[in-house]
C-alpha cells in the first residue's frame, strides 16, 4: 500500500518547484536594450517580467565590460540620458567621465551594473529573474507560453508580448524567423561599400579585460604559446613596417580606454584582444571552447602589454566582476542574426533619407551618430575584406518597423538582431542606439498590453509621442537639445518631413541640421506640404511673413475663431521671440505655429514604410 504521506510530499515538491505566472511583457536578456525595455515597459504599467542568464543586467556595456559609451553625446535620448545622469551623480560631473578618449562617457562595469539594478529595483511592475534560461517557448491562440528554468527551479510563463534582447537572437531560429548572418552583397541593398558577393563573415568578438594600477611590478607568468610578434604591429613599436596601419604611441594605447579609479579597459581593435569566430549557429560547447581561445588571446595580450610596453604594474582587476579568473561575464559580441522585418534599414536610407522609395524617417524611434564601424582586423583574410572603420554618415534615426519580424505576432526583437544590413548593423550596434532601441521596444510592446492590441496595430505617432515625453530623440536633429523649449515641436514636424534636416560630415562628427534660426524657405516648404495639404487650394504664400504664413495656417484649419491677433498673443507663451509680423519667419518658428495650430503630427497617420495615412 502507498503511503499517503509520501504522495502529498511528492505533490508539494512539485508545486513549488513548477509555478505559472502571467506577465503582460516578457524580455529574454538583460543586456543594453533588455534592461530599458523592461524597465521602460514596467514604468507604464505593464507587468513585466526580464529573464536574463547571468547574474548581471546590462549587457555589453556591464556584463562585457565595454563600459565606455560611444556616441550620442550630444542626443543623449530618454533612457540613455538618465543612466547617463545616474553616472554623473555617481562620479561627480560630466567632465569625471572623460578619463579615456575612446568615449566622452566611461565607468567601471560593477558601478554601470550597480546603478541599473538600483533603477530596475525602484520599479514596482518589473521582476527579474537571473541565472535563468528559456527551456521551451511555443504560442497558443493569442499568448506566449515559456518554461523558464532558474536555480533548479522551473517557471512555466505566460505573456501577451514576448521581446527577444539576446546578445545573438537566439529565440529567432526556435520561432522559424527568417534572418540574415555576415555580409551582404552591394546587390542586396545597393550599398556600394560592400562586397561583391554575400558571405558569413562577421565582427571580431573581444574578451574584454579591466586592468588595474597594483602600484607595483605583477608580471604574470608567460602564456602558453605566446609569441610577441602576434601583438608586435599593436601600437607605434618602430617594429612594425605595416604601412596600412595607423598606429598609436603606447601613450594613446593605454588612455584609449582609462576608466575612473586608475583602471584601464582593454579591447583593443588593432592588432590587440580581437577574436575572429562566428559562433552565432554554434552549440553552447563550441562557443565556450572558442570564447576560451579569445580568452588566452587576451591573456596574451596582457603579457605583451606588461613586457613590451613596459605596463608591469597593470594587470587583471579580479574584484571588478568577481569572476573565478576576472574576466568579465560575458564576451563582447559586435554582431548577431539580423531578422528580415518589415522594413529594413540600410544604408542608403542613412545617407540620403529624404530621396529614398519608403520614407523611414517619419518612423523613427531611435536616433545614431556614431560611423559605420567594423572590427574584422582578426579575420584571417582581413585584408581582403572592406574596409570599414569610421566610415562617415550623417545622424540618422531607426524605423519603428525593423524591430518586427514580417509574419509573426506579438514579438518584437531588439539589440543588435533588428532589420538592418551588415553595413548598417555597424553604428545600430552601439551602446546608446542599442538603448533607445530597447527604449522604444518597451513603450510599443505597454502601448500594445494598455490598449488591447498587436503590437504592429499600435499608432506608430503613439509611440513617437511617448518617446518625446520620456526627452527622446525620434529626428537625429544634433543642433536642437531636449532642453529647447521648442524641441517637441521640431521633432514632430521633422518627423512629418514637412521641414527636412540636412546630413554632413564635420571631422570626426556626423550630423544632420535642423536650423531653427534659419530663415524659412519657399522651395522647401512646397516641397514639405504637398503631400499633407492642397497647395491648389491653399496656396503657399510668394513672402514668407510671419503674418502671411499666419494667415495661410489660418485659411488651412478652417478654424473662424482662430484669429490672427491670437498669434501675437500666444507668440511667447510658445517659447518664440521677437514677434514682427513684416518679417520673414524662421524654420523653428514656422514648426512651432504648424504644430500647434494644425498639428500634422497627430492628424496623419503614417504606416511602417512612413507613408501618409490619410483619412476620408
Amino acid at each position: 500500500m502507498i503511503n499517503l504521506k509520501y504522495i502529498f510530499f511528492f505533490i508539494t515538491i512539485f508545486l513549488s518547484s513548477c509555478t505559472k505566472t502571467n506577465y503582460d511583457i516578457v524580455v529574454v536578456g538583460g543586456g543594453a536594450s533588455g534592461i530599458t525595455a523592461a524597465i521602460q515597459s514596467s514604468r507604464l504599467g505593464s507587468k513585466t517580467l526580464l529573464i536574463e542568464k547571468s547574474d548581471w543586467i546590462g549587457g555589453m556595456m556591464t556584463s562585457a565590460g565595454v563600459s565606455a559609451l560611444d556616441g550620442n553625446y550630444k542626443m543623449p535620448s530618454g533612457f540613455l540620458k538618465e543612466f547617463r545622469d545616474s553616472l554623473v551623480s555617481y562620479y561627480g560631473s560630466l567632465d569625471s567621465l572623460k578619463t579615456g578618449w575612446v568615449s566622452n562617457v566611461m565607468f567601471e562595469p560593477s558601478v554601470g551594473n550597480e546603478i541599473l539594478n538600483k533603477i530596475a529595483s525602484s520599479e514596482k511592475n518589473l521582476k527579474i529573474l537571473f541565472n535563468s534560461k528559456i527551456d521551451q517557448i511555443k504560442k497558443e491562440k493569442d499568448k506566449w507560453h515559456l518554461n523558464v528554468k532558474s536555480e533548479n527551479k522551473l517557471d512555466e510563463i505566460e505573456t501577451a508580448v514576448l521581446i527577444d534582447a539576446t546578445e545573438l537572437g537566439d529565440l529567432i531560429p526556435i520561432l522559424n524567423i527568417p534572418y540574415h548572418v555576415g555580409m551582404d552583397s552591394s546587390s542586396m541593398y545597393n550599398e556600394k561599400i560592400a562586397p561583391k558577393n554575400s558571405n558569413d563573415i562577421i565582427q571580431d568578438l573581444t574578451q574584454v579585460m579591466i586592468l588595474k594600477d597594483y602600484g607595483k611590478d605583477v608580471t604574470i607568468p608567460i602564456p602558453i604559446n605566446y609569441n610577441r610578434d602576434e601583438f608586435i604591429c599593436s601600437y607605434d613599436s618602430n617594429e612594425c613596417y605595416d604601412t596600412e596601419l595607423k598606429l598609436w604611441p603606447k601613450e594613446s594605447f593605454i588612455s584609449y580606454g582609462k576608466l575612473p579609479n586608475d583602471k584601464y579597459m582593454i579591447n583593443w581593435p588593432i592588432n590587440g584582444n580581437d577574436y575572429y569566430v562566428n559562433s552565432i549557429e554554434m552549440s553552447n560547447e563550441d562557443r565556450m571552447y572558442h570564447y576560451e581561445k579569445a580568452k588566452q588571446k587576451s591573456i596574451r595580450f596582457l603579457y605583451f602589454i606588461q613586457t613590451e610596453m613596459g605596463y608591469n604594474n597593470l594587470s587583471i582587476d579580479k574584484e571588478e566582476f568577481l569572476t573565478k579568473d576576472g574576466f568579465p561575464k560575458i564576451p563582447y559580441h559586435r554582431e548577431s542574426r539580423r531578422i528580415k522585418g518589415k522594413v529594413t534599414l540600410d544604408l542608403n536610407y542613412i545617407k540620403a533619407p529624404y530621396f529614398q522609395n519608403n520614407s523611414l524617417y517619419r518612423t523613427g524611434v531611435a536616433v545614431g551618430d556614431y560611423p559605420v564601424d567594423h572590427h574584422h582586423n582578426a579575420h584571417p583574410n582581413y585584408r581582403e575584406l572592406p574596409k570599414l572603420d569610421f566610415y562617415p554618415i550623417p545622424s540618422y534615426s531607426i524605423p519603428l518597423g525593423s524591430l518586427m519580424p514580417e509574419n509573426i505576432k506579438n514579438f518584437l526583437v531588439i539589440e543588435k538582431s533588428i532589420s538592418v544590413s551588415n553595413l548598417v548593423n555597424g553604428t545600430t550596434r552601439l551602446q546608446p542606439v542599442v538603448m533607445q532601441i530597447g527604449q522604444a521596444a518597451g513603450i510599443l510592446a505597454s502601448l500594445a498590453v494598455s490598449q488591447n492590441k498587436l503590437v504592429d496595430k499600435v499608432s506608430i505617432r503613439d509611440v513617437q509621442l511617448e518617446i518625446l515625453n520620456n526627452k527622446g530623440y525620434i529626428q537625429p536633429f544634433i543642433d536642437v537639445s531636449y532642453e529647447n523649449p521648442n524641441f517637441i515641436s521640431y521633432q514632430k514636424i521633422g518627423a512629418c518631413g514637412i521641414l527636412k534636416g540636412e546630413g554632413m560630415n564635420i571631422g570626426w562628427e556626423n550630423k544632420t541640421l535642423f536650423y531653427p534660426e534659419n530663415e524659412l524657405s519657399r522651395t522647401d516648404l512646397l516641397e514639405g506640404l504637398k503631400d499633407y495639404y492642397n497647395l491648389n487650394h491653399h496656396p503657399i504664400p510668394n513672402l514668407l511673413t510671419i503674418e502671411n504664413i499666419s494667415n495661410w495656417i489660418i485659411k488651412v484649419g478652417e478654424n473662424r475663431k482662430l484669429k490672427l491677433k491670437d498669434f501675437e498673443k500666444n507668440w511667447k507663451d510658445f517659447g518664440l521671440k521677437e514677434y514682427d509680423l513684416n518679417r520673414i519667419i524662421k524654420r523653428g518658428e514656422f514648426a512651432v505655429l504648424i504644430d500647434k495650430y494644425l498639428n500634422p503630427f497627430s492628424i496623419f497617420e503614417v504606416n511602417f514604410k512612413g507613408q501618409i495615412i490619410k483619412n476620408d
